[in-house]
């Protein structure tokens, strides 16, 4: 590991393993209060991803800012290849409001860019090289850091929320596919079909073993709220619906996320995705969600964001990639 960040009454050191988990989960969601950003982050949800991770140690590749009271701060680095594409080497990093300002986020980017480039020695492709990472759009001091790095915007993406699941429009799915209950041994197709719909769009990355084992560990996993459409070559697209019960709980709403929505190319421009949400909503409304709400990239190549604005889901947070050569 590059030589440990020094600064007064703040020391770094090694991710600890598990016994560190609450202390991450404390961070994200006072980080996330501080920014407007309604998400609530679990131990489960941080051990499940943990568990997993790829092209990435963390106990050399993840840095604990610690304070008397204990753990303040924390970020972590991995890299990607993007499928014809560049490696992008890529790091976030998370301040707890309360210790914002005193120079901990620029030692945590800063030790970041040291260990990425201390991985990138060891590779051999000589091909593009990009640092990567992303802040929420409402965090002026991370951007304002971020942008000091020499970082520049790349793309963006944002959380939209639909108020209502009442009003949906009438729209059906097209002629030759039918939605049919997800089976066990159907998800690795689905799993796959997702994977390859997504192939097109920035920042994609080929799937593995380990984000298939992921897949299966993620902590919503709810097929019976899946919506499914299959034609005679297989999956023609779907939306994996679920329900954050911590988030709920916490802020005393009833809200379903109508998430991971793909259709397949040869279905694409021809309303697929469309009455797929509709059927999702009506879904999540019969098991008595109020509201719903989705992430996107607002670049994305196939015109989704247009589409969920026109399904009456209105933008609540913005974020933006950021990208320097490396």
């Amino acid at each position: 590991m590059p030589p440990l960040p020094e600064l007064d009454d703040v020391t770094f050191r090694a991710f600890r393993g598990a016994e560190d988990y609450p202390h991450f989960v404390r961070i994200i969601n006072v980080s996330a209060v501080a920014e407007g950003d309604e998400r609530v982050e679990t131990v489960e949800a941080i051990a499940s991803s943990y568990d997993h991770l790829e092209r990435c140690d963390p106990q050399r590749d993840l840095l604990v800012a610690e304070a008397a009271c204990g753990p303040v701060a924390y970020s972590r680095v991995w890299w990607d290849d993007e499928a014809d594409g560049p490696r992008v080497h890529k790091f976030f990093g998370l301040v707890d409001p309360a210790y914002r300002g005193r120079g901990i986020g620029g030692a945590l980017l800063a030790w970041n860019e040291l260990r990425l480039r201390e991985i990138a020695a060891t590779h051999n492709d000589l091909g593009q090289r990009l640092l990567e990472t992303w802040a929420n759009d409402r965090n002026l001091e991370a951007t304002a850091l971020i942008r000091a790095g020499g970082y520049e915007p790349a793309t963006y993406s944002a959380e939209m929320v639909r108020p209502t699941v009442d009003g949906l429009p009438r729209h059906v799915l097209p002629d030759g596919l039918e939605i049919r209950p997800v089976r066990e041994h159907d998800l690795r197709t689905i799993w796959e079909a997702d994977g390859e719909a997504f192939r097109d769009h920035w920042g994609y990355v080929e799937q593995t073993e380990a984000g298939w084992e992921r897949f299966l560990a993620q902590p919503y996993m709810q097929p019976e709220l899946w919506k499914v459409a299959w034609d005679d070559e297989g999956i023609a697209g779907q939306v994996r619906s679920f329900v954050d019960t911590a988030e709920n709980a916490e802020f005393g709403r009833v809200r379903g996320w109508t998430e991971n929505i793909s259709t397949a190319r040869r279905w694409r421009r021809r309303g697929v995705a469309k009455a797929l949400i509709v059927e999702s909503i009506r879904e999540l409304a019969a098991r008595g969600i109020t509201e719903v709400a989705l992430g996107v990239h607002t670049e994305n190549p196939n015109g989704a964001y247009d589409l969920y604005a026109n399904l009456g889901y209105e933008v609540v947070g913005t974020w933006t990639t950021y990208r320097k050569p490396l």
